[in-house]
């Protein structure tokens, strides 16, 4: 399936399609404040989750598409998000949405969650701005009610691994699986070691998003089995 043109309020989004042969969950990610879907994380997923039975859809939001360098505000950002949800749970019916993105579109996905999603991965989580730990966005990540993993690196100035386990065990909410990868905020190669590991990062990547999803999708399947043999 080609590029689909998603209209919002905020002018027409864009949903770039990697299927799965026989797909058994469908994972919808947005780009981050600073780039697109070409992010090293986002291209990684497209490109080996489908093998794994996990069709993933690339978001491009309304500002970018529009050839915009820099994103709206989260209250006008938000907009251009639940018609790609709309569209990704009319086009894939039947099969568990999960959602997310990295860095401010995680954020998006954590916002926007509600209970026709399965879940949220979330890669590069900005608790907080560089330097402002006091100014947090824990309550953004918390307040999802579903399964939610957390891809952050080791030295992220936005917020680290162990920052981000503490303010979540404190919000009182959900409390994230958390894969830690080496590097910062970006998780692509810049230097010759980034680049010798990167088959390894990718390979840490798409073994945590993959097993995450599958592994609540079991637990769901088992779940509503129970359900079903206890006459529920």
């Amino acid at each position: 399936m080609s590029a689909q043109t998603i209209e919002t309020p905020l002018g027409p989004a864009r949903v770039t399609p990697f299927q799965a042969a026989d797909p058994k969950a469908v994972l919808m990610l947005g780009h981050g404040a600073g780039g697109g879907i070409n992010a090293f994380d986002l291209v990684a997923l497209a490109d080996e989750l489908p093998r794994r039975g996990i069709t993933v859809l690339l978001h491009e939001q309304p500002w970018r598409v529009a050839g915009q360098r820099i994103a709206a505000r989260p209250v006008v950002l938000d907009q251009g998000w639940p018609p790609a949800v709309d569209w990704a749970l009319a086009e894939y019916p039947g099969l568990p949405l999960w959602v997310g993105g990295r860095s401010a579109g995680a954020r998006a996905a954590c916002r926007g969650f509600d209970e026709r999603q399965a879940g949220v991965v979330c890669l590069a989580f900005p608790l907080h701005l560089p330097g402002k730990p006091d100014v947090s966005r824990i309550a953004e990540l918390a307040g999802v009610r579903g399964a939610v993993l957390v891809v952050q690196g080791q030295r992220d100035p936005f917020g680290s691994p162990e920052e981000l386990r503490t303010a979540a065990e404190q919000a009182g909410g959900t409390v994230p699986r958390i894969v830690t990868v080496p590097g910062a905020h970006s998780f692509g190669p810049r230097t010759a070691a980034d680049r010798a590991r990167a088959v390894e990062l990718k390979r840490t990547l798409v073994d945590a998003v993959a097993g995450f999803i599958e592994g609540a999708r079991c637990g769901l399947s088992s779940s509503a089995q129970s359900r079903t043999q206890a006459g529920i």
